[in-house]
């Protein structure tokens, strides 16, 4: 059976009478950082924007680096990529370490007190230094010319991720370091031929987190769920322009 999308969910909706906690993911954070409508839409009525294609390369790079990572983890050492960067540490290792990763069904959670709402975020990573203050890492694949670096405005996304996870932690009673790392991999497409291998130049790169700006925005995320009235869309959201836009063309189209 072919696969299609669902515009008109009916489970994981949010009623602001029930007593039972609604998990709020990390990507619903940004979705309501992006445009409060389309996540009105999504969490309150069960209409979420139409998924994009997955990235099934960088699935691939990310299952890889865990698995390599996850070698170091079994035997307590440094991944090289540590050791190349100065960085004192190991990846942690923690029975919960699976739980953590697992984002769409447990992830690393957080109950906000008198919110009901519950924040949960997937983690690619985590790294402990001797003191036991822990890391947070994640991983980034891409494919570009030249160096890669976390300048571009549409990455300010990654560092509320980073921003996120880190609070989690401590939420949830961890030392963290504010300074956090990516992981990024970036595809050489200069070689003379495929041969049926791509390599990756790698490189880590420290992002100094702060997440002073998550508690208060969970509360207006709680506001607004519980409002009776859909806000207005985001000064910037494509996907509101486009249907704004059907709904124009429509009522033109019954002039004629």
């Amino acid at each position: 059976m072919s696969q299609y999308y669902n515009s008109q969910r009916t489970r994981n909706l949010y009623d602001p009478y029930s007593t039972v906690p609604f998990r709020i993911s990390r990507s619903k954070i940004d979705l309501y950082l992006q445009c409060k409508r389309c996540f009105y839409y999504d969490r309150r009525l069960g209409v979420g924007r139409p998924p994009g294609f997955p990235f099934s390369l960088n699935s691939a790079v990310d299952t890889l680096l865990k698995r390599e990572f996850d070698l170091h983890r079994a035997e307590g050492t440094a991944h090289p990529l540590m050791k190349e960067y100065g960085i004192e540490a190991v990846p942690f290792k923690h029975e919960r370490m699976d739980e953590w990763r697992d984002s769409l069904r447990r992830g690393v959670t957080y109950e906000v007190p008198g919110t009901n709402l519950v924040v949960t975020g997937g983690v690619d990573d985590v790294w402990v230094r001797p003191s036991g203050e822990l890391i947070i890492a994640d991983y980034k694949a891409t494919a570009k010319d030249g160096e890669v670096s976390l300048d571009a405005e549409w990455q300010d996304g990654y560092k509320r991720q980073m921003e996120v996870y880190q609070w989690l932690f401590r939420m949830n009673g961890f030392a963290v370091s504010n300074t956090g790392y990516f992981v990024y991999c970036n595809g050489d497409s200069g070689r003379e031929g495929f041969d049926g291998r791509l390599e990756f130049t790698v490189k880590l790169i420290p992002y100094k987190g702060d997440g002073g700006w998550i508690l208060g925005t969970v509360m207006e995320m709680k506001k607004c769920l519980d409002g009776g009235e859909v806000p207005e869309a985001g000064a910037e959201c494509d996907y509101c322009a486009y249907v704004e836009s059907l709904g124009r063309a429509e009522v033109k189209g019954r002039l004629f």
